[in-house]
């Protein structure tokens, strides 16, 4: 099964002119709209797993560390 990343439309706005604004400054290439909405769905097919995947292991890591962390203030009885 495939998961599906979806953005709220403001968020999906502000990639669209976050990724207008890119190629216009570093490719001097002027997107339109469509164009970049087709990159950035585009990008989330192929990434988004990836980002997520990474997110997981980094909170992962985390939560064993905190863990670890919670262990090292046991007291035991003498």
């Amino acid at each position: 099964m495939k998961a599906k990343f979806e953005l709220s439309k403001e968020k999906k706005d502000y990639a669209i002119s976050e990724i207008k604004s890119y190629f216009a400054k570093e490719r001097d290439i002027d997107l339109g709209d469509l164009a970049a909405a087709l990159i950035l769905d585009f990008f989330i097919e192929k990434l988004a797993m990836e980002f997520y995947n990474q997110g997981v292991a980094d909170s992962y890591k985390y939560m064993s560390s905190s863990i670890e962390d919670l262990l090292e203030i046991q007291r035991f009885v003498k």
